[in-house]
């Protein structure tokens, strides 16, 4: 390794260092609205919010573009066509699983991931309700609170609560475990550090839910792609992407050719040229 890289290597641990303790200090604020009691609004799109979410989400733009100025995408942050023009920049989601974290089921986290050229370099996925930390940096492999992780091959298939409701899982019952739990980033990570084999979602999910969660997963000798097998790319002007299929290599060749016989949700149909 030549000494450029090696520091390239060294600086890049030590912004994964930093932003997990960031996402610690939104994860303790979390736990601490949780406490005081959570009340809802709903978005546009009916999709509840919370104090916690709008309160981490300014704690994280704050401390995150501080340790690393560069551009922001946010699910809590209106967003800025001037970040398409950036190489750099965060890709957050301050509170994945909000429903989960209202019910109070211990199954939400905080997302982070830096993306450059198009692809995660660092990614954090943190669950304040059992303070579990997932992390990872390209080449410098993916860790659950600073010890290595490794997919492991299974049947145990991680699926979205509301997806399972919506029967979409089905289909996938009779040869797998299937066990439905929230946040898809918190998802990845727990099939990154080996609890299950693989999760997947036949919808379009946005780059925020994905971005930190995908890196964790291969950097941890998984593979995550799109629903179709297609490389994920972020920092796109539309910022979703086809769904997502993440897993140990052999469980997601097995996932992916019984995907290609009963296809994507018809939710998939915002995209212009999915796969019919």
């Amino acid at each position: 390794m030549s000494s450029l890289n090696g520091e390239r290597m060294s600086d890049l641990h030590r912004l994964l260092e930093a932003t997990c303790t960031i996402a610690r200090e939104a994860g303790i604020l979390i736990q601490k609205i949780q406490a005081e009691g959570v009340e809802a609004t709903s978005k546009e799109d009916l999709s509840p919010v919370t104090r916690a979410d709008h309160e981490a989400d300014a704690l994280l733009k704050r401390e995150l573009l501080a340790l690393e100025p560069v551009a922001w995408l946010s699910e809590e942050t209106a967003d800025n066509p001037d970040r398409l023009a950036e190489p750099r920049l965060w890709v957050v989601d301050p509170l994945d699983g909000t429903k989960e974290f209202m019910k109070g089921l211990p199954e939400y986290s905080v997302a982070i991931a830096l993306v450059e050229e198009g692809q995660p370099i660092l990614g954090v996925v943190h669950n304040p309700a059992t303070g579990d930390t997932f992390s990872a940096a390209r080449g410098l492999g993916a860790f659950r609170d600073g010890v290595s992780i490794r997919v492991t091959e299974g049947r145990r298939l991680l699926a979205s609560r509301s997806e399972t409701k919506r029967g979409e899982f089905e289909p996938f019952e009779a040869e797998w475990d299937v066990e439905p739990i929230g946040s898809i980033e918190l998802k990845l990570a727990l099939v990154a550090a080996g609890d299950a084999a693989a999760t997947f979602s036949r919808g379009p999910k946005h780059e925020w839910d994905v971005c930190a969660g995908a890196l964790i997963i291969t950097e941890a000798g998984g593979i995550a792609t799109d629903l179709f097998g297609e490389p994920l790319r972020f920092n796109q002007s539309f910022p979703k992407v086809k769904g997502i299929l993440a897993g140990a290599p052999e469980t997601y060749k097995r996932a992916r050719k019984q995907i290609e016989a009963i296809g994507a949700s018809d939710r998939m149909d915002e995209f212009a040229d999915v796969p019919k």
